[in-house]
């Protein structure tokens, strides 16, 4: 009986050289799933035993040590970095968490900052201080396009988000949607991004990165919008090209930007992000993974590992989401 018990169990690794994952996440895990086992590095004594890993920026030499791990799994929705490890052998998959409380987070944060600029909420502010008892008037959300791009999980929740604040909303997908929303503009193929951004009054970046949206953030896409746009950037930071966003606050082809993710985190002291008087800067926080949601999916991943099942959260490294 002791035998059958130890088989059921898999056991898995934490890897990140930023976090450690098994003091945010081990405590409920355990409480969910005994058979699941998390282990810091340090505390694996067969690393022949270990066949998943759960990650966040591992180390480039971080899966080495397991010749038996079959799965890495993504503290969060992005994939990229996994899917680009040095250390990845062809027998491993990669696998995301999605999370529908996240998309709801990721939805807030877009609405919020398309509300803020929209209502005037910097100048009211000023008025507020200088006791200034004065009108800013807004425009009507229906005359206000707003081009979308990227329609995942995350896309669909700042898409319904918008529409239901009478925004007229674009959006840009690798595919047509299988359930459009009435009154939304779908853009498919490659020319969605350019067509759903020609005109916009502003533009929210949440496209996976891949070797097809990086850098898509440029001069050219820029200067399809609407002048005076305003740019949203919840993406990844590869996605910016961060000189032409510069020059485009500079020259006024776009007003301002509100900028969550970067090339570099934590964005540098001396980045000239800092100082521009036109930029709302975030430390990546416009979302966050639910711990509780991330481990049920942990648990599902590791025991369709161990079960020789088919996990839903495995990721297409072609489409590079």
């Amino acid at each position: 009986m002791q035998e059958e018990q130890e088989d059921a169990k898999i056991y898995g690794v934490c890897c990140s050289q930023s976090f450690d994952l098994k003091s945010d996440y081990g405590g409920i895990l355990e409480a969910e799933a005994r058979d699941v086992i998390l282990l810091r590095p340090e505390e694996v004594e067969t690393p022949d035993n270990i066949r998943f890993a759960l990650c966040w920026e591992p180390a480039p030499d971080a899966f080495d040590a397991y010749p038996a791990l079959e799965l890495v799994i993504a503290a969060g929705a992005g994939v990229d970095r996994l899917l680009a490890h040095p250390g990845l052998r062809p027998e491993m998959k990669v696998a995301r968490i999605r999370d529908t409380q996240q998309a709801h987070q990721m939805a807030g944060f877009a609405a919020h900052e398309v509300l803020h600029y929209e209502r005037g909420f910097d100048q009211l502010r000023a008025n507020a201080k200088a006791r200034l008892w004065t009108d800013v008037l807004g425009r009507s959300p229906g005359s206000v396009t707003v081009a979308l791009l990227g329609h995942g999980t995350m896309g669909q929740a700042v898409v319904k988000s918008l529409t239901a604040l009478g925004f007229d909303v674009r959006v840009a997908s690798r595919s047509a949607p299988a359930d459009p929303l009435p009154g939304v503009t779908y853009f498919s193929g490659d020319t969605a991004v350019t067509e759903a951004a020609t005109g916009a009054d502003y533009l929210i970046n949440l496209l996976p990165l891949t070797k097809a949206t990086e850098d898509v953030l440029n001069a050219d896409l820029f200067a399809r919008l609407a002048p005076g746009a305003r740019l949203i950037q919840i993406g990844r930071g590869e996605h910016l090209v961060e000189g032409d966003l510069i020059a485009a606050l500079d020259s006024g082809q776009i007003a301002a930007a509100s900028l969550d993710v970067f090339r570099q985190e934590p964005l540098p002291a001396d980045h000239p992000f800092w100082a521009h008087p036109n930029l709302r800067l975030t430390p990546h926080l416009a979302s966050h993974t639910l711990p509780k949601e991330l481990v049920r999916q942990v648990i599902a991943c590791a025991r369709a590992l161990r079960d020789g099942e088919t996990c839903d959260s495995i990721v297409d490294p072609a489409r590079g989401y």
